[in-house]
């Protein structure tokens, strides 16, 4: 190494995972890298918006399926905020599900990087590297999916508010439990499963749920 390389800045990072375990492990991963270390850790959507103002990190590793009970929001919409509000700090997603609408969304809100956590370190370290520098990095299994995409020229089946209803009525919660974990009215839970049900062709909760996951929307436990 160069003395003009070991005077570089190393790449603050911003790890988002709903899980300690994973967070932890992420942490110990980046450390070991010469290049980058670890300035902050969120548990959720919310708080990494608030942390990513204060910290400034240069990349934020964003995990997708955040917890969105209890008033928060998924990594999907985290990134949107992120790109509106720190548009310094670029975002890579970094996720167990490869599923062409999480795909989609997460570059169309502003995300240069997807990687799967079941990929190879290094994997991670180039999508950190290239995003840090402006670039865009998306697994082999990501891009396969976005060209896809592309190729089909069709706009995601579901809007990111369906995704969060289906989610969630995936998980067995009641329209009401829906509601109160979303801030929506039942009214509004409603109309949404009703515009799910015509889009997927379905016509009750548990038939919905089994479409859903065979299009691969959603991942079932």
């Amino acid at each position: 190494m160069t003395t003009a390389e070991s005077a570089a800045p190393l790449l603050r990072i911003l790890i988002v995972d709903d899980h300690a375990v994973v967070r932890a492990g992420l942490h110990a991963l980046i450390d070991g890298e010469p290049d980058m270390e670890v300035v902050g850790e969120a548990a959720g959507g919310v708080e990494s918006v608030r942390l990513a103002a204060e910290l400034r990190p240069d990349v934020v590793l964003m995990d997708l399926r955040l917890d969105e009970k209890s008033g928060g929001i998924d990594g999907t919409e985290a990134t949107a905020r992120l790109a509106a509000e720190s548009p310094a700090s670029s975002v890579v997603v970094l996720t167990s599900h490869s599923n062409q609408n999480d795909v989609v969304r997460a570059v169309e809100a502003g995300a240069r990087g997807y990687v799967l956590k079941a990929g190879p370190p290094e994997e991670l370290f180039r999508a950190v590297r290239a995003a840090a520098h402006g670039g865009l990095t998306l697994s082999p299994e990501a891009a396969h999916l976005l060209a896809r995409q592309v190729g089909a020229g069709a706009q995601p089946l579901l809007s990111a508010r369906e995704l969060q209803v289906l989610r969630l009525l995936a998980e067995g919660l009641t329209n009401r439990a829906i509601a109160k974990a979303l801030f929506l009215t039942e009214a509004t839970v409603k109309s949404h499963l009703v515009r799910i049900y015509r889009k997927l062709g379905t016509d009750s909760r548990a038939a919905t749920v089994a479409e859903a996951h065979r299009r691969a929307l959603i991942e079932l436990d």
